[in-house]
């Protein structure tokens, strides 16, 4: 179903369009490619968390849900180097470049290619020099809901000269339906993260998690502040076949596993910014991706691509009620 869901500031028509397949419904709006609402039967509240109202998406709200790219996370210094060339990056978080900046996709309003009950295809184009790095590229994604209760997503970025591409879903997700996530359980399937400085920029180290406060190998019970979280951690050095990466479980019994080909998944506490009315900590952010600040430490895993050696991201996000 597509139906009318606003008009940007400029004037710009958005759409959305909700998918059903099994128990799962989940609502896709052409703005920043955003997941807008997932809905499992039988359960009486979303289980990400959005608005109604396209202005949020604009604002306050523009990372909730949103498909962030070219360069997803943080950037520094904010340039890069691409065959000998420089390409300087816009400063939109101090120093750093954060989330691709004011030209990012989840800034734009995407087309719709195809869609059918369960299934949406959109694309975005980048033109050359947008969001300060070359090449002319066409970012495709397809959102598609599958019984009993998945909903998984595809990106295929292609460019017409030597770029970057670092592209996540920066969905938050609470499977209680309360203020925050307290006393989720979270298990992630990795045994090392990322480093980070006191700026949240990673050093370049590879922290071991085992005996740490990130050691999610097993499931943990979490707290806001016990510990804080914005990492990524490291699934593995190159992308693979789709596996599970992590898994959510609310105290409900509701539980989200993401699974995905990507080489690392960044979980971020929702210390800031809050959604209008609500309070911080309501969602876990949780972003696959390739690891962040990749063209600044050689030993991560490359975000280079070409014509010949397109971009390419499978995630999936599997229900249950428990």
């Amino acid at each position: 179903m597509i139906e009318p869901f606003g008009t940007t500031v400029t004037g710009q028509a958005v759409e959305k369009i909700t998918l059903c397949a099994g128990d799962l419904t989940a609502s896709i709006l052409t703005w920043g490619a955003v997941v807008q609402d997932v809905r499992l039967k039988g359960v009486a509240y979303p289980l990400t968390l959005g608005s109604d109202d396209l202005a949020d998406y604009e604002d306050a709200l523009r990372y909730h849900g949103s498909l962030i790219g070219p360069l997803a996370n943080r950037t520094f210094p904010a340039r890069v180097e691409i065959d000998g060339m420089m390409y300087e990056l816009e400063r939109n978080a101090g120093d750093v470049h954060l989330h691709a900046g004011r030209d990012a996709t989840q800034l734009q309003v995407w087309d719709v290619v195809e869609v059918s009950e369960n299934a949406v295809t959109l694309t975005c184009h980048l033109v050359d020099g947008q969001a300060g790095l070359p090449g002319n590229r066409d970012i495709t994604v397809v959102y598609e809901v599958s019984a009993p209760a998945t909903l998984s997503m595809r990106i295929d970025g292609v460019t017409d000269a030597p770029t970057l591409m670092n592209f996540a879903n920066h969905s938050y997700w609470n499977l209680d339906g309360m203020a925050t996530w307290a006393g989720h359980h979270l298990h992630v399937h990795a045994d090392h993260y990322l480093q980070l400085a006191e700026d949240l920029i990673p050093t370049g180290e590879i922290e071991a998690a085992a005996g740490g406060p990130l050691d999610f190998s097993q499931a943990t019970k979490i707290y806001p502040q016990k510990p804080e979280i914005d990492n990524n951690f490291c699934l593995s050095d190159q992308r693979t076949a789709v596996r599970d990466a992590l898994k959510l479980t609310g105290t409900s019994g509701v539980t989200m596993t993401v699974a995905t080909d990507q080489t690392g998944i960044q979980v971020y506490d929702n210390r800031s910014p809050a959604r209008p009315g609500k309070q911080v900590y309501e969602g876990l952010a949780i972003e696959a991706q390739s690891w962040p600040n990749a063209p600044h430490n050689s030993g991560f895993p490359s975000i280079r691509v070409t014509p010949d050696a397109p971009y390419v991201q499978e995630t999936e996000w599997r229900f249950s009620k428990g």
